[in-house]
């Protein structure tokens, strides 16, 4: 499975490169989020995972990485295989891309 740094998710994100989609729960969004990216909780992922464009690569986060492994390995299991795990999460990202985000 492909990982990124937050940075390269970020500049992707920018550019329209990439989808992000952030698979933390609701109550996690309400701490910190980022609102460029697409929310598909991981408690909902089966149910909810044909709402993600496909048309270009998507990176999964998390808070710090595990979650979004787990749903992109579902994801490839459906045959979507254009994906990156943000290596570090949502957590990673407040360090390295945007120092204004809260931390938990």
């Amino acid at each position: 499975m492909q990982v990124c740094t937050p940075i390269e998710a970020a500049h992707a994100l920018e550019r329209g490169d990439w989808t992000v989609v952030d698979v933390r729960e609701a109550q996690e969004l309400a701490l910190v989020r980022i609102e460029a990216a697409q929310h598909v909780p991981l408690s909902e992922f089966v149910e909810r995972y044909a709402e993600i464009p496909t048309e270009r690569p998507i990176a999964l986060m998390c808070h710090h990485g595990g979650r979004s492994a787990q749903a992109q390995a579902f994801l490839a299991t459906k045959g979507i295989t254009e994906t990156l795990n943000v290596d570090g999460g949502i957590d990673r990202w407040a360090v390295e891309v945007d120092s204004s985000l809260n931390r938990y």
